[in-house]
């Protein structure tokens, strides 16, 4: 059940109106300090505050009438659970969340502002898919992963159709992108429209020190595990491998992986707040970190990226803008 780029635009149709269609934004600043033009999709504005809604509404919405009575089961450090939640509770089904017991408080309070019940794990020693499995057959719900789902997949990939629509109606024609990974949901929904909608655009998968099992995985040609001993910083990020489906759809679409620092992202996001206006967690901000770290060449290209999520504890946040 590979998705393709036909079942974006079937996503595209069925979340009109359910979610919201972000801006496309550029700023004198990043353009000066990148040598070049650079796109931002902003998805800390999306309605959950990150561009999980996409994948878990288009999912949630794609669920058999009969398999809807039980509810949604999911696992997710915040985002994506904040996004099922919100997605089932626009359809009026129950949704429980596995959040790890260290998951941020404010994506935990978030997912619970949803209605969704949530049972705390301890993330290394519980296996997460297999805590679902086990909590779906007890509730006799359906199971939502995180990214390695075609219809989560079509659903992420909506957003750089956005951003790719937008920038040609602007009259710019990407060169590269940019995208945030964690088990790379995102960066294959976005393969699967930057190849439709921008052949021309080579494509990076940019993930947090110490959790590059992405850029691992593209330079060995197969799926590698991450040791799972860098910062947690970038807490939405940090899936030890890639999905199967999602590494399928990347490996021969993907240029190759970026890796950041916590201290580049940091800076990313200081950034973001201060010339862009807008709140970025770590995880979200790794795109424009690679941008601002020199670690993609910009200089007289066209680039875009996309602000995953805005979903940041205040702690971590002012530490961000004290660094």
């Amino acid at each position: 059940m590979m998705p393709g780029y036909d079942d974006v635009r079937a996503a595209a149709a069925r979340l009109r109106g359910r979610i919201r269609h972000t801006p496309m934004l550029r700023h004198r600043a990043l353009d000066e300090a990148a040598g070049g033009v650079v796109l931002i999709k902003p998805e800390p504005l999306q309605i959950t505050g990150s561009f999980k809604l996409r994948g878990a509404t288009n999912a949630a919405l794609l669920l058999a009438a009969s398999a809807r009575a039980g509810g949604v089961v999911t696992h997710s450090s915040g985002n994506h659970g904040q996004a099922v939640a919100a997605a089932c509770h626009g359809l009026g089904m129950p949704a429980m969340i596995a959040m790890p017991m260290d998951a941020p408080k404010v994506k935990v309070e978030a997912t619970r502002a949803w209605g969704a019940e949530i049972h705390f794990f301890d993330r290394h020693t519980v296996d997460r898919d297999a805590l679902a499995i086990e909590l779906a057959a007890q509730r006799g719900a359906a199971v939502i992963p995180p990214f390695d789902h075609p219809d989560v997949i079509a659903g992420q990939g909506t957003a750089i159709m956005e951003l790719l629509e937008d920038a040609l109606a602007a009259g710019f024609k990407a060169d590269q992108l940019a995208i945030c990974t964690g088990g790379g949901g995102l960066l294959a929904g976005s393969a699967l429209s930057a190849k439709a909608l921008a052949p021309q655009a080579k494509i990076y998968a940019v993930e947090p020190e110490g959790w590059d099992d992405y850029g691992q995985s593209l330079r060995a040609g197969h799926r590698i595990a991450a040791d799972g001993k860098g910062s947690g910083i970038c807490d939405s990020l940090l899936s030890k491998q890639p999905g199967e489906i999602t590494f399928a759809i990347n490996a021969p679409r993907v240029t190759g992986g970026l890796m950041v620092t916590p201290v580049e992202v940091f800076a990313a996001m200081r950034f973001a707040f201060t010339h862009l206006k807008v709140i970025v967690e770590p995880g979200g901000a790794v795109a424009l970190a690679a941008v601002l770290a020199g670690k993609l060449n910009t200089r007289d290209a066209v680039t875009g990226i996309i602000l995953s999520g805005g979903n940041v504890d205040a702690g971590v946040f002012a530490q961000a803008m004290a660094t």
